[in-house]
């Protein structure tokens, strides 16, 4: 499939832009949100009145209403939440939205400030009587929540600190965490006499030309300099505010707090870095195979993810809409169904547009509305694949919304289940529709270049935000050089001497928003990954008959811990053979692909 020739003029593609109106009830821009912010701290007020000192009291019916009214409470922020932030990632220059933006963000603050007492008293209530009120009716809709949030009593502070942090974080996490955002949102990178953005400047990294893929890579290098020691100071900066309140919190290492919230112990975690770094193996011999297929003695960092192939394969948006949906349908009609409705409702956001944030994102925003999706669409069919992707994502959020507030949303260990399936399905569909061996080999190669994206370069950054965070605790303030070091010292443990490493890749660390918004976030890649190759194995063992119970894993949301959800799928978490179990499904993709070139 070839898509147009200027394809991000794509008429289509310029229409496709998302309607957040119903975030706010057909109230656009500041007013909707204000209204929702205002009924929401009012709501709050009144619920520190009604409850305040009062928790250990409540049986379970009174639980069960204070819960309802704090499920009420957190519809209005976040529906007020997503709005201003979908709406300023779509325009991250723009001052007005910006100002929406913190003005949310200010308002957000100050109803949690006014609802910590009651994480804070309901941790104090004694584990007996916690107990004895979890296990009575009507708590299904928070049981799972409520429990959960029992597992941070070692780390909660008192009420009083806890405000104080949680007014701070405006002043703090927040404000460096946009302005990075903002940083980024802003480069240009200058080639071939364009401005072009940075998304659009790394698809380029994709092309069959090795001269325009080193152009690409040696302009992001050039583009990513002039900002460099502003985001690295912001890097910095969060990793000192990380350490200082992980050791308020008394956690023990720069991850747990990570681990905690993924419901991960630390001893399964580590089983997965160590089993994923046991394995560096499987991308290194990939990256050796794949030179010899380009004519190269040694790939540099810049040929990565060059096809295979000397055809350029590019899909238009209309074309890769319906591959994407006609996948989903195939597998089951409900989920067609709902992938359907992104589209046809206008809950996706797709063209690259000047100062739009980057990659790619579903926002579940709150069961009440629907979730959106946001692409930077530049007509690869790494783009076909990367909304798959999202819709994965759509369809857990749609499928989950019936679990409300509290559980709509899985640990970020579990999020990327539903996301690689969808993928999955489609490389299956392209696979299956390859007029030859070829063919073939070029859509193998993508998908394991995916693969080691995933899974390996994952876990990689995993390592190298190890090294930062640790460094920044027992040295001090990390210089750019050193940054630049530990960033190489990771990568280079990854590729081994199967691909070269440019100066220019020292700076590629300062462009990636999870160090900054989440720290310690990338190994959920893997871990889902992993798992989702897994999950998508079993449905090619029982065919139809496991359709009805992947869509009920998907509608569990958060209801219930990881394990309980793996087993309705028949996967067992707890078996410490089961990350080398994903890795061996990677590997035979590998195997395939040798086989397919040596017969070329």
């Amino acid at each position: 499939m070839s898509a147009t020739t200027d394809h991000l003029a794509d008429p289509e593609l310029l229409a496709t832009e998302w309607d957040l109106s119903p975030l706010v009830d057909g109230e656009e821009g500041p007013v909707g949100v204000e209204r929702l912010l205002a009924q929401a701290i009012a709501r709050a007020r009144a619920f520190a009145q009604r409850y305040a000192r009062k928790v250990e009291q409540l049986d379970a019916a009174g639980l069960a209403i204070a819960m309802h009214e704090l499920e009420s409470i957190h519809d209005l922020v976040g529906r007020a939440g997503a709005y201003a932030s979908l709406r300023f990632a779509t325009d991250t220059a723009d001052p007005e939205r910006g100002w929406l933006l913190q003005r949310m963000q200010e308002c957000a603050t100050e109803v949690e400030t006014k609802l910590l007492f009651f994480e804070l008293e309901w941790a104090a209530v004694p584990d007996e009587r916690a107990e004895t009120l979890l296990t009575a009716d009507g708590l299904d809709f928070c049981r799972h929540h409520l429990r959960s949030a029992r597992r941070y009593r070692p780390h909660l502070l008192t009420e009083p600190e806890e405000r104080i942090l949680a007014e701070k974080s405006i002043s703090s996490q927040s404000a460096w965490g946009r302005l990075f955002e903002e940083l980024v949102s802003a480069l240009h990178v200058e080639l071939d006499g364009e401005q072009l953005a940075l998304d659009v400047a790394l698809s380029r990294l994709q092309a069959p030309d090795r001269q325009e893929r080193r152009a690409a890579a040696e302009a992001v290098s050039a583009a990513l300099e002039p900002g460099l020691r502003t985001r690295g100071f912001i890097f910095n900066t969060l990793m000192h505010d990380k350490s200082v309140e992980d050791r308020l919190r008394s956690y023990p290492h720069w991850l747990a707090a990570r681990n905690l919230a993924n419901e991960a112990s630390d001893e399964s975690v580590m089983a997965l870095i160590e089993a994923v770094r046991g394995r560096f193996d499987i991308p290194q011999r990939w990256y050796r195979l794949k030179a010899k297929l380009l004519g190269l003695d040694r790939l540099a960092d810049y040929d990565r993810a060059a096809p295979v192939l000397a055809q350029d394969v590019t899909f238009s948006y209309a074309q890769a809409r319906e591959l994407v949906l006609d996948s989903y349908q195939s597998f089951s009609p409900e989920a067609g169904r709902v992938a359907k409705r992104f589209f046809d409702e206008h809950w996706v956001d797709a063209p690259v547009r000047e100062n739009k944030r980057g990659g790619a994102f579903c926002s579940y925003t709150v069961p009440s509305v629907h979730p959106y999706v946001l692409l930077n669409f530049t007509a690869r069919r790494r783009d076909v694949m990367t909304m798959a992707h999202e819709l994965g994502h759509g369809l857990h959020a749609s499928l989950a919304q019936p679990q409300g507030v509290f559980h709509q949303s899985t640990p970020l260990t579990l999020a990327e289940t539903a996301s690689v399936f969808g993928e999955t399905l489609v490389f299956e569909r392209l696979l299956e529709a390859a007029p030859d061996d070829d063919a073939r080999l070029g859509l193998l190669a993508e998908r394991i270049d995916g693969a080691i994206a995933t899974v390996f370069r994952q876990m990689a950054m995993n390592r190298f935000e190890h090294l930062v965070h640790t460094g920044r605790r027992d040295e001090g303030e990390l210089s750019i050089d050193r940054i630049g070091e530990l960033w190489v010292q990771s990568q280079a443990e990854l590729f081994g001497d199967s691909v070269e490493i440019t100066d220019g890749y020292r700076t590629w660390w300062s462009y990636i928003p999870h160090f900054i918004d989440v720290p310690g976030y990338v190994y959920a890649y893997a871990y889902g990954q992993l798992l989702a190759l897994s999950v998508y194995g079993r449905y090619v063992q029982d065919g139809e008959p496991f359709v009805p119970r992947y869509l009920e894993l998907l509608a569990a949301g958060g209801s219930r811990s990881p394990q309980e959800l793996g087993a309705i799928v028949g996967i067992d978490l707890a078996d410490p053979g089961f990350w080398d179990g994903g890795l061996k499904l990677v590997e035979q993709q590998l195997t395939d692909a040798e086989a397919l070139a040596a017969g070329r």
